[in-house]
């Protein structure tokens, strides 16, 4: 039976992927968005079909959705110069956007998944990192009002749980690539790859030891999806993501090695402040719950990202802010 579904920044990189998977299953879809790091082009092809309906909208401000059976809470910037750039709304975005989520949740009764992040356990001292770990967080720092602002949704989540046993998901996402990146987010992947077609140094922060488990969108949207479908005992958090790790050079020597060119290693700007040095999912949960793994390696994603980067015109995406 087809379901009548909410994606909240449903524009964005992972939103417009998870709009894709659930329109295509039949599902009737509503996207919202308020197009700051969400691009209207990642949604572009489902204009026009029946089961697809786009709304421009800032989550910090309420809404109403009436015969909405799931929701799931995408719905904020996600890279660091992003949510830097104006910490308030970053903030607000995932307190009042949760807050404003749960609340149709709870009225109409509908299932709701929450976008956590792997940035709850800050620079962590535990490696891998299970669900258990509490984490190690700067709650003063300039990357607080994302990780903090995270922290503080998931609470709402199982707030909300406990008072109205509202039907919650939590997953906690760690780096994830693939398609539709923003070209000027600021992460490793997209300024590598962008840098690389263009010629341009690769620029590092830090020496370029510090590690990151990549996964790709492919794999990371059906974990989501598997996810929402747990029978409702099932709350998480839960992990996901993909556990082989890879240094910052290497994913860098990698992407030069794929795109071509002359590009070199700049190992240039200073690691900025609370930065995590390890990044790595413990996935025993999600094995055991979701029956669900990462199954797209490294290289096979990444070949998909740079032809997907070397077909797009650069110069309909603009930086959402100068922190890029």
């Amino acid at each position: 039976m087809s379901k009548r579904i909410l994606v909240t920044g449903g524009a964005g990189f992972l939103g417009s992927h998870l709009c894709d998977r659930l329109v295509a299953a039949g599902d009737s879809v509503i996207c919202i968005d308020n197009l700051f790091t969400g691009v209207k082009l990642n949604v572009q092809h489902l204009e026009g079909n029946p089961n697809f309906e786009f709304i421009r909208h800032d989550v910090t401000e309420g809404f109403k959705f009436e015969d909405v059976d799931e929701i799931y809470n995408l719905a904020c910037p996600a890279a660091p110069g992003h949510y830097q750039f104006n910490p308030i709304k970053t903030m607000k975005t995932s307190v009042l956007g949760t807050m404003h989520a749960l609340g149709l949740a709870k009225r109409v009764k509908a299932k709701i998944l929450q976008a956590s992040t792997s940035e709850v356990y800050g620079d962590p001292d535990v490696h891998p990192q299970p669900e258990s770990y509490r984490g190690n967080v700067n709650p003063i720092g300039p990357r607080s009002c994302y990780d903090e602002g995270k922290r503080a949704a998931e609470s709402l989540m199982f707030d909300y749980h406990r008072l109205h046993n509202t039907s919650i998901k939590v997953v906690r996402i760690f780096n994830t690539y693939g398609p539709r990146m923003h070209p000027f987010d600021g992460r490793v992947v997209s300024n590598f790859i962008r840098q690389a077609i263009a010629g341009e140094p690769i620029t590092i922060y830090g020496d370029g030891t510090q590690s990151r488990s990549f996964c790709y969108v492919d794999d990371l949207i059906e974990g989501l999806i598997r996810a929402m479908a747990t029978p409702p005992e099932f709350t998480g958090p839960v992990n996901m993501g993909n556990p082989n790790e890879f240094t910052i050079l290497e994913l860098a020597q990698s992407v030069v090695r794929m795109v071509g060119g002359d590009s070199k290693i700049e190992l240039a700007r200073a690691l900025p402040q609370d930065d995590p040095k390890q990044r790595c999912p413990d996935l025993t949960l999600a094995k055991r719950e979701l029956k669900w793994e990462p199954t797209i390696e490294l290289e096979v994603g990444l070949r998909k990202t740079i032809d997907w980067f070397k077909s797009v015109d650069m110069t309909q995406y603009r930086a959402p802010t100068p922190n890029y």
